[in-house]
């Protein structure tokens, strides 16, 4: 390949450069927004009708027409090798490539826009207000709901977490069922102590306070870990139902999108601290101030609602002082779908990038194999014409 040649392919890839870094900042400024994000959002495929389609039919059309001319009329009659063939059929497909993927640097610049108008730590900080204020957030006939609001869902104050028990009292058709509530603990000792736990005198026996029989009837879990054994088990009885610290907002510990990379059960642990922390120990302010975060994420995601931070407080004080009102009344409206799907989109967007539609991936190489075939047998016989 001779030096003209190489010149002129860096020529040509510089021309193309700067094309993408046009639809780089076009895709930049034209970033619809944060607020404006729906369920159809995502990063630009090529649709064939609007500007940005449009146009990049016909710069790259304008371009390769160009390329090929001065191509053909400045740098043929050569007589290349099969080495400079192959590398000549490289530049070529190179050239075909970023020819066709404008609209790749567009979506890159909508990303880029994404990205300035909210962080990823933003996003994550976001994302945990939602989660520590997710069990005031339901609709009021989800609070009725024993699979979201149950007592095995408290994971704070101690002795929670707690596992329920059923035992049939009397049986036959109309079964008399006792329930039972037992806090969940956990304890490490070393594997040959636990096997050797033979009679009340061995010290893990000591400590629990139970009899061998009684320590294997209670045993949730064993797990060992190098030397050691890890038992969760069933403790001391709970009465949860009688206890004047735990009201319903306590009993669900979903989150409303866990943040990525952290443990799920770590933050559901300490999301349940801070939320008995604004329930049991701050005052009634605290709550009222996430509450007013919470309408300024509203408003910056541009979702509907009557929420007033002053007034679901009282609510949910009301709720928690009287644990045998259903809630039926609490004032905590707004648009949970668009919500929902909002942050389910921005989630795809930070996490999923899709710069290349599945829908179009085969076309597209198509397109890119077939230019680039024809632009070398092109040139081709026009190379060998002397």
């Amino acid at each position: 390949m001779t030096q003209n040649l190489k010149r002129y392919f860096v020529k040509s890839l510089l021309v193309l450069a700067f094309i993408h870094l046009v639809y780089f900042l076009y895709g930049y400024f034209t970033f619809e927004g944060i607020a404006n994000i729906d369920i159809y959002t995502e990063f630009y495929r090529f649709k064939f009708y609007d500007d940005v389609s449009i146009s990049h039919f016909f710069v790259s059309g304008l371009f390769l027409l160009f390329f090929l001319i001065f191509l053909v009329k400045n740098h043929s009659r050569e007589s290349y090798k099969i080495g400079s063939l192959f590398q000549i059929a490289g530049c070529l497909l190179l050239i075909s490539f970023l020819t066709f993927s404008f609209f790749i640097s567009y979506s890159f610049g909508m990303n880029a826009k994404l990205k300035t108008e909210l962080s990823e730590n933003d996003f994550n900080k976001d994302k945990r207000l939602l989660n520590v204020l997710n069990p005031f957030l339901y609709g009021f006939t989800s609070y009725s709901s024993d699979k979201l609001f149950n007592y095995e869902n408290i994971l704070y104050p101690k002795p929670y977490p707690v596992i329920k028990q059923e035992d049939t009292i009397v049986p036959g058709e109309y079964p008399i069922i006792e329930t039972n509530y037992y806090s969940v603990d956990t304890i490490k000792v070393l594997t040959n102590t636990f096997d050797k736990t033979t009679n009340k005198a061995d010290s893990i026996l000591d400590i629990l306070g139970f009899d061998k029989e009684e320590l294997y009837k209670r045993i949730i879990s064993k797990k060992v870990i190098n030397d050691s054994t890890e038992i969760i088990f069933k403790s001391v009885q709970v009465h949860p139902e009688h206890d004047d610290d735990i009201c319903i907002f306590l009993q669900n510990k979903s989150l409303f999108k866990p943040i990525k990379g952290d443990s799920v059960y770590k933050q559901q642990y300490q999301l349940a601290k801070d939320r008995y922390k604004l329930l049991y120990q701050s005052k009634k302010d605290s709550l009222t101030y996430e509450f007013q975060k919470l309408d300024t994420l509203f408003r910056k995601y541009k979702i509907e609602s009557s929420i007033v931070p002053k007034v679901l407080t009282q609510d949910v004080y009301r709720y928690r002082d009287n644990h045998d009102d259903p809630i039926s009344g609490i004032q905590n409206i707004f648009d949970r779908k668009a919500l929902t799907e909002k942050f389910t989109i921005l989630e795809r967007l930070f996490y999923e990038p899709n710069y290349l539609h599945p829908n179009i991936i085969g076309i597209y190489f198509m397109v890119i194999v077939s230019v680039w075939f024809l632009l070398f047998f092109i040139y081709l016989p026009f190379n060998k014409k002397k």
